[in-house]
């Protein structure tokens, strides 16, 4: 903190009647502590060198030493000790003199922040008593020698974490002596999973070394019927991050005396990680154009962000939903939450939280923009966070839903959750946090409504299967995905679906009933489109079928809107408009197929590389529309990843990255990125072109610092093409 900040707080203390100590909400600022605290006059003879007096303090801090093997925080590249709640460590003090239990008396304090408070948790005293109660503060002296003893301290299973600093006192008849401020014996308290009595303790080991300990991770993209992957590095234990996870905390001016609490941590990270309204870590951008920052596709892994945040404290452009996510998922990993990046694919952003995503038709059967303000994500990306949760009814707690992205506000400001996942499957959106909005996004119904030429709104169809279809996330201990579609919601169709149901619409959630309407579905005929897998810049062709189930002969009137969109579903261009008639025979299947070709759609392509495709059909002899949209990914190149040399901790190797142009024009301002928690730092590079079908090579040389199987992730990024990624992993050996 500098210093006109604390003149500042100065000034401002007497004004505020209500508060006897201002907010404590910074871990990084301090108070003095004395070293001497006389408890009157000191008579004139007074020496405190005749005393017991604290030589060396030894925290058992380098990662192979007892303390961070046995609280698994061997990995974080980060000098000071760093244990978690609940779960004893041990330190040792060397004093002038061997240590008379019967004559001498010490104890060890504990401070967080400004304005320490015993009953706020931020001061905390503990005397060395015989026995260590689990989960509650306490020491006793494990083993003496000479001048010397080694402590087991126990901290409090439900303590603020943090970073505190140590101070040893000692009691001589005229006063209190302390040790002098040492920055070297802070403390960083985590939260601990392994704890029985910790609020995030989860009982899997594997669980364990993939929700806390793992520093890479999937995140899954693309659409339902095409699920793509990329890694992406959380990097939770590289320089820093802790600190900056920590400096997050302080941004979102959360009490010093609330960070015990995962639930509200969780909440004020959800706000904090996006920049809308609190200056947040990540701007949001989902217009294509990314002057001045990086574009949300480039970035490899969360640590590059978080770092430049910490130093900047200024918004980093740019992010959008994976990128929340991900730097979401090492914050809470960073400090002991358990966590998992989602993918909902087909997410429903619904504006109204009314169950229900509207898309108005015009008289011709074409999805009118102006009037359709909802919209469907190809996917969306948050996070589940794992803890329990005393402020809601049993059998609420574990999986929390938690999302950084700004969608709507909460509570006044763009935040969601934590939500519990069982509330949502159950339909019991009653409990906070943000549960309809969730729920929304996995459960609506899209209706298209068409407008008559004389003004009535008719339905024309209702889809009820297509939002939510896919739920997933990373795979424990492998690189798979894993469906959690069923821990979200019930088989599509049973009867413990429609209960959910009706159990949200009794707790508030909006859901306008058909009944009122005059809708009646055409059931005769069944329509459905495929679209062909095709690589970037190649032609393809849409096949649309009919099945006409009835003995009459129908011609249907069809339309096909072909357009280029955001993966939120918004659309930026129709690039493809076709229309013809289809004859359908009594009682038999007929396809159609629509070709488009690459000159099309080349020149308006967004970085996704996303196409979603309408197709509506009037059946002429009865009036009815039929109507169904798809999302399609078109396939990007990847980047070659190679490496050379003898892959060794502490010895040079080299790493190669390969790319070849497929497309048949130039790319300009092409950027690559390349990064490996425990590898490699994150590099980047930046290429003026690449001409068509030429390769391009960059060879990048470094030292890996951490043994043990590793992951190298690469991104290229350029003006007409976005979303290419590479990786490889290494096994890294022992020197």
């Amino acid at each position: 903190m500098s210093e006109t900040t604390n003149t500042n707080e100065d000034k401002k203390l007497p004004l505020n009647g209500r508060r006897a100590i201002p907010p404590n909400n910074s871990n990084d600022e301090e108070n003095e502590v004395p070293e001497m605290e006389a408890f009157g006059l000191i008579p004139r003879g007074f020496n405190p060198r005749d005393y017991l007096r604290v030589v060396d303090i030894y925290m058992f801090k380098d990662p192979h030493e007892i303390n961070k093997q046995q609280h698994h925080t061997d990995k974080y590249y980060n000098p000071k000790l760093i244990v978690r709640r609940g779960q004893s460590f041990q330190i040792q003090i060397d004093f002038n003199r061997p240590y008379k239990p019967e004559t001498d008396q010490f104890w060890l304090e504990y401070f967080m922040g400004r304005y320490p408070q015993q009953n706020k948790g931020t001061y905390i005293p503990i005397l060395v008593g015989n026995v260590l109660k689990p989960g509650e503060w306490g020491a006793k002296i494990i083993h003496r020698e000479n001048n010397t003893i080694r402590l087991s301290i126990m901290s409090s299973a439900t303590c603020i974490i943090g970073k505190f600093r140590l101070y040893v006192a000692v009691w001589t008849p005229f006063g209190i002596l302390r040790t002098r401020r040492n920055s070297a014996t802070d403390t960083y308290i985590l939260f601990n999973p392994w704890c029985q009595q910790d609020a995030v303790y989860l009982d899997d080991e594997k669980e364990r070394e993939e929700y806390v300990l793992n520093d890479v991770g999937i995140v899954f993209h693309g659409n339902a019927e095409d699920v793509k992957s990329r890694s992406w590095s959380y990097g939770q234990f590289e320089e820093n991050i802790l600190d900056a996870c920590l400096f997050l905390m302080d941004k979102a001016e959360l009490e010093l005396s609330g960070r015990g609490n995962p639930i509200k941590i969780c909440r004020v990270a959800s706000a904090v990680i996006n920049s809308r309204d609190d200056d947040g870590v990540i701007a949001g951008s989902w217009n294509n154009t990314y002057d001045y920052g990086v574009a949300p596709s480039a970035w490899t892994g969360s640590v590059d962000i978080l770092l430049e945040y910490y130093s900047s404290k200024q918004p980093v452009r740019y992010g959008q939903c994976w990128v929340f996510a991900g730097v979401f998922n090492t914050f809470l990993r960073c400090l002991g939450i358990p966590a998992r990046l989602i993918t909902n694919y087909s997410s429903a952003h619904d504006n109204n939280a009314n169950l229900r995503l509207d898309f108005f038709l015009d008289d011709e059967g074409k999805v009118d923009t102006r009037l359709t303000k909802d919209s469907v994500w190809n996917y969306h990306c948050w996070n589940e966070a794992w803890m329990t949760r005393p402020d809601l009814p049993v059998g609420f707690g574990g999986w929390q839903v938690v999302d950084g992205t700004p969608q709507e506000t909460s509570d006044g400001m763009y935040r969601c959750g934590p939500a519990s996942v069982q509330a949502i499957k159950h339909g019991h959106v009653c409990f906070q946090f943000d549960a309809p909005f969730v729920y929304a996004e996995v459960n609506s119904d899209i209706f298209y409504t068409r407008r008559e030429k004389n003004g009535t709104q008719v339905i024309a169809n209702i889809d009820t299967t297509h939002i939510g279809q896919l739920i997933v996330t990373k795979e424990v201990g492998g690189d798979g995905m894993m469906d959690i579609t069923e821990e979200y919601k019930f088989r599509e169709g049973s009867d413990e679906e429609r209960l959910a149901l009706e159990t949200a619409v009794m707790y508030g959630v909006k859901k306008q009933s058909t009944q009122d309407s005059t809708y009646q579905p055409q059931t005769d005929v069944d329509m459905d489109f495929q679209v062909q897998k095709a690589v970037l810049g190649n032609d393809f062709k849409v096949t649309i079928t009919f099945r006409n189930k009835s003995r009459n002969s129908y011609t249907a009137t069809t339309y096909l809107s072909g357009n280029i969109v955001f993966y939120t579903g918004v659309t930026k261009s129709e690039f493809k408009k076709h229309s013809f008639s289809a004859k359908l025979q009594p009682s038999s299947s007929s396809s159609f197929d629509v070709m488009i070709k690459s000159s099309e759609y080349m020149n308006d392509l967004l970085e996704q590389a996303s196409f979603h495709f309408f197709v509506t059909a009037r059946i002429n002899e009865t009036g009815k529309i039929l109507a169904m949209q798809k999302a399609t990914i078109l396939e990007v190149p990847t980047l070659r990843i190679k490496t050379k040399g003898d892959l060794v901790a502490g010895k040079e190797m080299s790493v190669i990255v390969e790319f070849s142009n497929p497309l048949k024009q130039t790319l300009e301002n092409v950027t690559l990125r390349l990064e490996g928690p425990g590898v490699l730092r994150t590099t980047k590079k930046e290429f003026g072109r690449i001409p068509m079908n030429s390769t391009l090579t960059w060879e990048v040389k470094c030292i890996p610092t951490r043994p043990g199987l590793r992951k190298l992730i690469a991104s290229l990024n350029s003006d007409a093409l976005r979303h290419v990624y590479g990786e490889l992993n290494v096994q890294i050996q022992k020197p």
